[in-house]
């Protein structure tokens, strides 16, 4: 297995733990609990964030062209309405 297929597979599986904190989050009672996942979640985000970073310098990952400002102006009067 080559790095980019790794590095691919850890963005892909660290996704996936985010996905997972945001689904348990709001669905416990438990205060600590709770103050426990979100602090899982937020070591889970910085360890995207680097692994982001490693495959951006590599060329391993091409964000999507930014949004023009219609495109965001569009958007925007879709989640705004009455605006």
């Amino acid at each position: 297995m080559d790095e980019k297929t790794m590095v691919s597979d850890a963005l892909v599986g660290i996704n996936g733990e985010l996905k997972m904190f945001g689904d348990m989050i709001p669905q416990t009672e438990n205060k600590e609990l709770k103050q426990c996942l979100k602090q899982m979640r937020n070591q889970c985000e910085m360890s995207q964030e680097k692994m982001y970073d490693a495959a951006r310098e590599r060329s391993y990952y091409i964000p999507a062209a930014k949004a023009t400002q219609d495109e965001i102006s569009h958007v925007k009067s879709i989640l705004q309405p009455g605006q």
